[in-house]
């Protein structure tokens, strides 16, 4: 493997906290019933109008969808951390010579905040995600504009994420779909969308594809 590409939120960066807050504070502001986070994390993983319409009634899903955005650009980079073994192993995937790229449906502008944020823009040949094209994954559009833009061999590109979404979206352009259960999908789950290799983490991830030693990172 040659060319690795990266999903962002439930892959490399946990930031459901700061997406949930977000959800809190519309439905508080809109008299709205209030879900549990765990409610939260099984409806995130689309879109905001997806999710949010799991949460308000048609007549304010629109409203309620443009307050989203405004209130997550203000918080944006508050409670966003990288999930272990995240940076130890794009760092030395990078040391090797791999080509990099977020590949993501989180809006490009906000990705590329965020990458900047948590000190990972310098290891990455792209930043791509939605807005940033006319397409979302898992349409094979959006993966084929970022292999063009690498100029990447699929016979040698795999995709690193953490849902259907992200398996849909590799296997669209014959490549490889290794996931992990950091996100909002189990192993199961995973395994049923067809994923190539499933992984509790990171690390375990790092290991198994690329034998590297990230183990102390998480303990």
């Amino acid at each position: 493997m040659q060319s690795l590409l990266f999903d962002l939120d439930g892959t490399l960066l946990d930031h459901f906290t700061c997406l949930a807050r977000c959800y809190e504070h519309v439905l508080s502001e809109l008299d709205q019933p209030i879900p549990s986070r765990d409610r939260i994390k099984r409806a995130v993983g689309g879109s905001v109008e997806l999710t949010m319409a799991n949460f308000v009634p048609d007549d304010l899903h629109k409203e309620a969808c443009v307050r989203w955005k405004i209130q997550l650009k203000e918080i944006l980079t508050e409670d966003a951390f990288l999930l272990p073994g995240g940076l130890p192993l794009i760092q030395a995937l990078k040391s090797q010579g791999k080509q990099l790229a977020v590949f993501t449906n989180k809006v490009g502008e906000h990705s590329r905040t965020l990458c900047d944020h948590l000190e990972i823009s310098q290891y990455m040949d792209a930043i791509v995600g939605a807005d940033d094209t006319p397409y979302r994954k898992p349409q094979k559009e959006f993966s084929e504009y970022l292999l063009a833009l690498l100029e990447a061999d699929p016979a040698t590109t795999a995709l690193i994420g953490d849902s259907p979404y992200d398996i849909q979206a590799a296997h669209s352009v014959g490549i490889p779909a290794y996931c992990v259960t950091t996100g909002t999908h189990n192993h199961e789950e995973l395994k049923e969308a067809n994923a190539d290799a499933v992984f509790p983490h990171l690390p375990a991830l790092g290991k198994a594809l690329f034998d590297l030693d990230l183990l102390p990172e998480i303990a």
